[in-house]
């Protein structure tokens, strides 16, 4: 039984603002294909990509899921001895008797594999751009020692914890570690403005930051697949079929804030082209990153976009469905099992997730870090600088914060 059919869309869909375009948060296959026709019919479309982006992308971050695993093996298997070494970094690191804050490379040594984990982080930035580590023994360990283990490993693939949310309890904090499972059942429906917190089905999109990486504590009922796009697989569609949009995603968006600030949006385009690094592999001129959540422009559930935000128009309410329509035809499926780590270049590949049935005693349940390693960091654009200052500067040792239980994170709760 896959169950998936049954559970795709649970929770209400957002209440549209004025003005805006027939969408929503659920994606809708035949008013996307509408709508481009009508677009195309009335002409006067761009018939190139903008100037100075590439007509296509070329490298190992170029796949399609239905090939991928004839040429790459994205599953690194822990062996006897990793694990062991694995569990006396554990120790060691309980031995220092430290907060959370201070796990690094140095505090949770892992001396044979740590070349691996480094070989690895070459992997996201200049290889496919996503791997899955696999063995780790969930149910040996306490919650506190699996979040301890992720951190450890974490440390020498990407040592830089980004922040999440900005006040826990109550109270300002630096939290870096954040919890995906459907508190539906258990936070009041009302609040939970994102499907993170819910059994609905995720559409394809970015999360902030360079690396997000998910730790599997348990897996769902049914359901629940994790699924991988490749951005540049997904660019070159686009711009050889239709370069107008392009050209769409490459201009200014109004993009909401769902926390409180001064003004609830920033424009910022959703396609960015990025210098070549030093770090690339191969001759690649230049990169194209991929920055976009779809909820921010047609709301979820208890956070619908605000009235107060000019309205997406109907090029981009196309675009956003061909991100998410081509991403579906290219993708894969990790199929994430209990234990599994996940780690996904955020800037290169977009994610998505089946709706799950859970039952009583089988709960999907996962850990999520938002990870950059300096030593292989892709450049940053400048218009998304003042983001990735809010995730990653000025976070202390002292102030990091690694809730142990699951709650719906600022950005996702009406109540913030």
């Amino acid at each position: 039984m896959s169950g998936t059919a049954t559970v795709t869309w649970v929770t209400p869909p957002a209440k549209a603002p004025p003005r805006q375009p027939d969408i929503s948060y659920a994606p809708d296959y035949d008013k996307w294909q509408a709508r481009a026709a009508r677009r195309v019919a009335a002409g006067g479309l761009p018939d190139k990509v903008p100037e100075g982006f590439p007509e296509q992308l070329t490298g190992d971050l170029v796949w399609e899921g239905e090939t991928l695993a004839e040429t790459y093996d994205w599953t690194y298997v822990l062996n006897e001895k990793q694990l062991a070494e694995i569990d006396a970094a554990l120790a060691h690191f309980k031995s220092l008797d430290l907060s959370f804050g201070h796990i690094t490379q140095e505090a949770f040594p892992l001396p044979e594999l740590h070349p691996e984990l480094r070989r690895l982080s070459d992997e996201l930035h200049s290889g496919h751009g996503f791997f899955v580590i696999r063995g780790l023994r969930v149910d040996e360990h306490t919650r506190e020692e699996n979040i301890i283990i992720y951190a450890g490993i974490s440390a020498h693939i990407a040592p830089q914890r980004g922040r999440q949310d900005h006040k826990y309890d109550g109270k300002p904090a630096d939290v870096v570690l954040a919890h995906i499972k459907d508190l539906s059942r258990s936070a009041a429906n009302s609040i939970i403005g994102s499907p993170a917190y819910t059994t609905d089905k995720q559409v394809f999109h970015t999360d902030s930051g360079d690396i997000v990486s998910l730790f599997a504590l348990e897996t769902a009922l049914h359901g629940g697949a994790s699924k991988l796009t490749s951005t540049w697989r997904v660019y070159n569609e686009i711009a050889r079929t239709r370069p107008d949009l392009i050209h769409t995603l490459s201009q200014p968006w109004d993009y909401e804030i769902f926390e409180k600030a001064d003004k609830q949006w920033t424009e910022r385009p959703l396609i960015h082209l990025l210098p070549a690094s030093s770090s690339d592999k191969g001759d690649i001129p230049q990169r194209v990153s991929l920055q976009y959540g779809r909820r921010y422009f047609v709301g979820f559930g208890a956070l619908p976009r605000s009235p107060d935000i000019p309205p997406i128009t109907e090029a981009q309410a196309e675009a956003l469905d061909t991100l998410h329509f081509i991403g579906e035809r290219f993708c894969v499926n990790t199929e994430f099992q209990k234990g599994d780590i996940q780690y996904v270049n955020n800037l290169a590949i977009f994610h998505a997730r089946d709706g799950f049935i859970d039952s009583e005693e089988q709960q999907r349940h996962l850990l999520r870090f938002w990870l950059r390693d300096p030593e292989n960091a892709w450049h940053t654009p400048e218009v998304l600088r003042p983001r990735w200052a809010q995730i990653y500067e000025g976070i202390t040792p002292e102030n990091e914060v690694f809730p142990v239980e699951p709650f719906v994170r600022s950005a996702g709760n009406k109540g913030r």
